[in-house]
């Protein structure tokens, strides 16, 4: 250190919080013994507290900005600190924690591992991650020292987000377990989810000390497990379309399936017949499902035929019948034109 350094060290009297870091809540003061035993003022800037300690006991919270004179304050631990001071070297102990007031905003928060819970109407176990943000500031300052930062000499944003995370998730998931929203109304329901749950968190984080605002759910995920579980009824969702798009009811969307299926993995003269087999089968459900009867039927009306057509193209795209099975019967239906 150099002589210049050290003489203003020594010989600085005022204390108060330079250059705090950003994202920094609370630092304790540090600084050389012998520079408090000359400090005469306290600054406080704007968008700080400050916490003065004495013996591990809080003495005085100072939340108004400005500039204390310690001689001559009149604030009954101020009055006291400059003599307290004097006594660094002992058992005696003075600390000074200054502290950010102003709001931290857009802070972040993710489920720390998926919420799990039932899901209402199809009656199967959900795995739902959520992340977004919120903001918050310290409202009372002492509650905050003494529950969450324990005399540390700094503590940071960082630190109280894993405190959040950490008491997040059992209430989101108690949210979710009565609240009786299936999978597919979460995303349209977010607004309504974050005014229920903040009204189950805010009043946690209240008693640490700190007051939590416009907490805001930006995502949400599925993990795997649930993932493949919505994604078969969603494929079932799209069959049952598909089958009445053509005509079809979901039995014998079905069979149609499992016979190409079985056509498909036969081998040899035996995959012949069974390909045969399947093909007539299938030939039968369509034309019992879009082709009518020759003998006793009215009139053909050409405007069915051309659904049905449309109907027969559905099924072939699906892979549901071939080129060949297509052909024929698509011959069939353009012949009662």
């Amino acid at each position: 250190m150099g002589l210049g350094k050290f003489i203003k060290e020594q010989f600085r009297s005022v204390i108060q919080w330079e250059e705090p870091q950003e994202f920094e809540l609370f630092y304790k003061w540090t600084e050389n013994g012998d520079e408090i035993k000359n400090a005469s003022k306290l600054i406080i800037n704007p968008g700080q507290g400050c916490i003065l300690v004495y013996e591990g006991k809080v003495q005085q919270v100072l939340e108004e900005e400005g500039l204390y004179d310690i001689k001559t304050a009149n604030i009954p631990f101020l009055t006291d600190l400059k003599k307290w001071m004097q006594l660094m070297e002992s058992e005696h102990k003075v600390g000074i924690y200054f502290f950010r007031k102003a709001m931290i905003l857009n802070a972040r928060y993710g489920t720390p591992t998926p919420i799990k819970y039932q899901d209402p109407v199809y009656q199967f176990p959900v795995g739902l991650r959520a992340f977004g943000n919120y903001s918050f500031k310290i409202t009372r300052a002492a509650e905050f020292f003494r529950e969450v930062v324990a005399s540390a000499t700094s503590y940071y944003t960082g630190d109280i987000q894993l405190v959040i995370n950490s008491r997040i998730s059992q209430p989101f998931a108690d949210y979710l377990a009565k609240s009786k929203h299936t999978y597919t109304d979460i995303d349209a329901n977010r607004e309504t989810i974050v005014a229920e749950l903040s009204a189950k968190l805010f009043p946690i984080f209240d008693t640490l000390g700190f007051e939590m605002k416009d907490l805001r759910i930006e995502g949400t995920s599925f993990d795997e497990d649930t993932q493949q579980r919505i994604n078969k009824i969603s494929n079932v969702a799209a069959d049952v379309h598909a089958a009445k798009l053509a005509g079809l009811n979901y039995s014998d969307l079905q069979k149609l399936e499992m016979m190409r299926d079985a056509a498909k993995n036969e081998n040899g003269l035996a995959g012949i017949g069974a390909g045969v087999g399947a093909g007539l089968q299938m030939a039968g459900i369509i034309t019992a499902n879009a082709v009518p009867q020759a003998s006793g039927n009215p009139p053909v009306d050409n405007n069915d035929i051309m659904v049905k057509l449309e109907k027969l193209k559905l099924l072939h795209d699906k892979g549901l019948i071939n080129q060949e099975e297509y052909e024929k019967k698509k011959l069939q239906l353009l012949d009662l034109l």
